[in-house]
């Protein structure tokens, strides 16, 4: 297992992502310095918590944190650079947000933005680095309610159960009732019944 050595002397912001897999909607991500003085009980990856812990969670972690953004980039920009590279540039945005900087951060996954101080990714770090965890409970919270916003408004197409997932429901939904302007044009599946429908959005 990576050994997590935490640098001394400096603050320390870890940063996860929400969405790279659904096909539609912002990749959302989120970055947190957690505040040692005020630790927060129960983090863990977001994955591993019901929605109501991460409710419960997520409004502790906005107070107790001494700094906390959220980062994302959008369909338009996803179809544009690729998945991951959108899910780097959300990541860096949500560092950059961060009204006190960290000099040093741990990043979910096994690969780093560009950013201007150091950083380390670690595998699994959502249920390694206890900020990690936060900013996964905070991104996946944020992602989730866009997308119950999202269900509010098309409610034929599912949004609030699948989050925008490729679920089987989801596929059905899509053909039936067409290419929302929110879907992410460039996945596979949308790319397929934008074909079919001749380019035609949904409005």
């Amino acid at each position: 297992m990576l050994a997590i050595e935490y640098p001394q002397g400096v603050l320390v912001a870890g940063v996860d992502e929400v969405g790279r897999g659904p096909l539609v909607g912002d990749v959302v991500t989120a970055a947190v310095i957690l505040d040692p003085a005020r630790p927060i009980l129960g983090l863990n990856d977001s994955k591993a918590l019901t929605d109501k812990k991460r409710q419960l969670l997520a409004p502790l972690i906005r107070e107790h944190a001494l700094a906390w953004a959220i980062g994302r980039c959008s369909p338009a920009e996803i179809d544009e650079l690729n998945i991951l590279q959108a899910t780097m540039l959300a990541m860096s945005r949500a560092v950059a947000a961060l009204h006190i900087q960290p000099g040093f951060v741990f990043i979910d996954g096994n690969r780093c933005p560009q950013l201007p101080m150091p950083s380390q990714a670690v595998v699994k770090g959502d249920s390694l680095v206890a900020e990690i965890s936060a900013a996964s409970i905070l991104a996946k919270v944020a992602r989730d309610q866009e997308m119950i916003e999202l269900d509010a408004r098309y409610p034929e197409y599912g949004f609030a159960q699948h989050k925008g997932y490729p679920t089987k429901a989801h596929f059905a939904a899509l053909a039936e009732h067409g290419v929302l302007p929110e879907y992410r044009r460039s996945f596979k599946p949308v790319a397929i019944q934008l074909a079919l429908s001749g380019g035609v959005l949904r409005s």
